[in-house]
């Protein structure tokens, strides 16, 4: 007599046999009939009312260990059961498709319940014993007494205790539901807010009238996104003899001796406070709402600051969503707009030639290869040179600003990444493009080489012709010719609007997660989160690869969820091995309960440390100064475990006085680097690719750069601009890119370097026979002129 399960489940009484996911036997879940055509009103929905359907891939299910011996109840009652009967009914049940039918019903698809059911059989045909209910429903089957449908309250049973998010599924969505993020600050809800929004390009003295209103004000708070400019309002309002702290993620500096907290705060956006009043709160670079990092911060401040008023700095592209998003508070926005206070000029040539430089120049790259090689050619004639890019420390930022904006100092150009975009006071005459493509992330995630948007190009050529600077009107070109219409073609065009702000889950909204999920892995639970998390069209879920990075890295190491969840917000560059070690060991002593201390640290960092000789020391010490920062990063938020934050501080600033003698050097570095590529010498900057001028190039970079050659860097030092004319030259000849991509990287070259058989300057030789060769036999007359260009220009840096 053929059974359905439905009925059997209403009347069959729950026993305590198998163990719930925290350990205890209990008996069954209740269960509940299928769910009707109409979803339940607590789960969550997307923006048009529909369920979401989790991502099941995210399911992780528990492994639970099999009955071992003993008393076994069932078979007392009936008899012991035949493993081979049973495994053929185990295997009957799972092709019934009303059982499968059923599964779906309750949360199980295709994925789940053929895991649950694999779990399911395993678990019986290793079992000793299972319990008494699950043996006699077993043996009236293996009798003919009974149906296989009379399993599914067992295999349910199983399936939410290997997959315990089956079982509170409508409470997930509830936790995961980012719908309504005004509700979050009930603190900014109680108080009526007036928003202004200050829009304008770079250099227009908007953040300027934001912070006359913040200095007037009885009480406020500052919040940028960079430490360099914290640092200068903290500094700028405390001349102004109005007091105020200093707040990031690293330290808390006081204006008071007695180190009481003043009125007024400069800090990070992330280290912004929701709970304190203010009369006036200055936001600044607004549009970094959208960014797929760190976007969260800025929703987080721009929704959850207590203040009267609320400044907001930006571009203009954000005032639509800022608008939005104040409507849903039901806060108007005031918005008042400024212009560029000096001319700036797009030019209707390229320098071509860096003996075309003049003081008050800057060139921009987006590759520290590019830094290296650009200042190495500009020392070569005899110029000085400023670099700053965005691993430097802070100080040594401000030391290489200062060189530059001296008008006494023989430094009168700078070649810097577009870490000058934002945080520099710098007095430029004319920005200089060496690149229009830049590595990319995306909204997914995922890295790309794409040309710089409009957005960024625009505030980097804002820097040129600051109002008050000795140039009081700015300039902006590219290096080569060929980049000049793509430049204008991306500074005319219009900055596409913000469209949406990022979100973040919150430490509580983690914890209410693992409270459902104990078993879940901390990276999991996040992936969980997001799979089921529910936005409007205003808001996305900002990018989470680092945090499952650093997650996945510290998961074997015991640590309370708190804790863990701090440790995988540390602010460091995955790509920095030492750096990753580093946090790894912290982590291991913390939990352990050993304090980590001054005397601990120097020993993992051996400092004391001496000056670089080289690159690859240089960005060792970079590494070093990035450990000193998690150090005190951590020490803020975990003070008896890391207890020797003022020590670390005072090294650290000799760490930055000794980096700052590396970069003033860095053309010494450079060329100290370039003889030690030859035999048996790794590449010195790894993280990095020379970026050529467009995609495609981009692409034969990339190639290269896999390689791993050990010619890699002096390649790169010495030529660059070889490679892009070479680039230039075989798109429009026709030569092979297969022929370009082999050149000077191929397993032949790397040999005769590493014996010793082969010098940099044969290779160089061996270059200009190879585009004679190629020059004789392939080339058009018009490329050979540009060939004969480029081996004026190889002569040239030969001498």
């Amino acid at each position: 007599m053929s059974r359905c399960a439905w009925p059997l489940l209403r009347r069959l009484p729950a026993r305590a046999g198998l163990a719930l996911r925290h350990g205890r036997p209990a008996a069954a879940p209740a269960p509940t009939p299928p769910p009707s055509s109409s979803s339940s009103s607590s789960s969550s929905s997307s923006g048009d009312g529909a369920s979401r359907a989790p991502d099941t891939s995210l399911f992780v299910p528990v492994p639970l260990k099999p009955g071992l011996a003993g008393e076994d109840v069932g078979a007392e009652l009936t008899r012991p059961l035949d493993k081979g009967e049973v495994l053929k009914h185990l295997n009957k049940f799972y092709k019934r498709k009303e059982i499968q039918r059923l599964g779906a019903e309750n949360g199980l698809d295709a994925r789940l319940f053929h895991q649950a059911f694999i779990s399911f059989r395993k678990y019986i045909m290793e079992s000793s014993s299972v319990s008494a209910d699950l043996h006699i429903i077993l043996n009236d089957i293996c009798c003919d007494a009974g149906h296989v449908d009379d399993l599914f309250p067992f295999f349910l049973r199983h399936a939410k205790q290997i997959f315990p998010m089956l079982d509170c599924m409508d409470d997930l969505r509830k936790i995961s539901d980012l719908r309504l993020p005004p509700n979050w600050y009930p603190d900014a809800r109680a108080i009526q807010r007036k928003i202004i929004f200050h829009a304008g390009p770079t250099n227009s003295g908007k953040t300027y009238h934001a912070i006359q209103r913040f200095l007037s004000a009885k009480s406020g708070i500052y919040c940028g996104p960079l430490k360099l400019l914290a640092h200068e309002i903290f500094q700028k309002t405390n001349d102004a003899n109005v007091p105020c702290d200093l707040v990031t993620g690293e330290e808390r500096v006081y204006a008071s001796e007695d180190a009481r907290q003043a009125p007024h705060i400069a800090c990070t956006i992330e280290m912004c406070s929701t709970n304190t009043p203010y009369e006036v709160a200055v936001i600044d670079e607004i549009q970094m709402i959208r960014d797929p990092a760190r976007g969260w911060a800025w929703t987080r401040a721009l929704l959850g600051l207590c203040a009267e008023e609320i400044h907001v700095c930006g571009e203009a592209a954000a005032i639509d969503l800022v608008t939005e998003l104040m409507y849903t508070t039901g806060e108007e926005v005031e918005v008042r707009n400024y212009k560029r206070l000096t001319p700036l000029t797009v030019l209707d040539y390229a320098l071509e030639s860096l003996d075309n430089l003049r003081p008050g120049d800057c060139i921009v790259c987006f590759s520290k290869n590019d830094i290296y090689s650009v200042s190495r050619q500009i020392e070569a004639r005899g110029l000085e040179c400023a670099v700053i890019y965005g691993s430097l420390p802070p100080g040594t930022k401000l030391e290489q600003a200062k060189k530059f904006n001296d008008p006494d100092d023989p430094c009168k150009i700078l070649v810097a990444t577009d870490a000058i975009g934002m945080g520099l006071n710098l007095c430029i005459r004319r920005i200089i493009f060496n690149s229009i493509v830049k590595p990319t992330v995306n909204e997914k995630g995922e890295k790309e080489i794409d040309s710089i948007p409009t957005s960024q190009a625009l505030q980097i050529a804002g820097r040129a012709g600051r109002f008050g600077s000795s140039f009081q009107q700015g300039e902006v070109t590219t290096m080569y010719r060929e980049d000049l219409a793509q430049l204008k073609e991306i500074l005319s065009e219009a900055v596409p609007p913000v469209k949406a702000a990022g979100l973040h889950p919150t430490p509580e909204q983690i914890e209410m997660f693992a409270y459902h999920l104990p078993d879940a892995t901390l990276s999991n639970l996040i992936d969980i989160f997001v799979s089921l998390s529910q936005v409007d069209g205003m808001y996305f879920v900002c990018n989470i690869d680092d945090f499952k990075f650093l997650a996945d890295m510290i998961q074997h190491i015991p640590l309370n969820l708190r804790s863990r969840y701090v440790f995988c917000n540390a602010p460091l560059n995955r790509k920095e091995p030492f750096v990753c070690t580093t946090l790894l060991k912290f982590a291991r002593q913390f939990s352990r309960n050993e304090p980590l201390t001054f005397d601990w640290l120097c020993r993992h960092t051996k400092w004391p440390l001496a000056a670089p000789k080289n690159i690859k020391e240089l960005v060792h010490l970079e590494a070093v100064h990035d450990v000193f920062d998690l150090y005190l990063w951590l020490s803020y938020r975990f003070m008896d475990m890391f207890p020797d934050a003022a020590l670390v501080r005072d090294i650290q600033k000799k760490l930055d006085d000794i980096i700052q003698v590396g970069v003033r050097n860095i053309t010494k570095l450079i060329r100290a680097s370039q003889s030690a590529a030859a035999p048996g010498t790794a590449e010195v900057v790894s993280e990095d690719l020379p970026l050529s001028r467009t995609k495609r190039d981009a692409r034969v970079a990339s190639e290269r750069h896999s390689a791993k050659s050990p010619a890699a860097l002096s390649i790169a030092v010495e030529a660059p601009a070889l490679r892009r004319a070479r680039s230039a030259r075989a798109s429009r000849s026709g030569v092979r890119q297969e022929d370009l991509k082999s050149y000077g990287r191929g397993s032949l070259a790397n040999r005769l370097l590493r014996e010793g058989l082969l010098t940099q300057e044969m290779l160089r030789q061996l270059e200009s026979e190879w585009q004679d060769q190629h020059r004789n036999g392939r080339y058009g007359s018009g490329s050979k002129r540009d060939d004969q260009h480029s081996s004026k220009e190889t002569g040239k840096k030969s001498k």
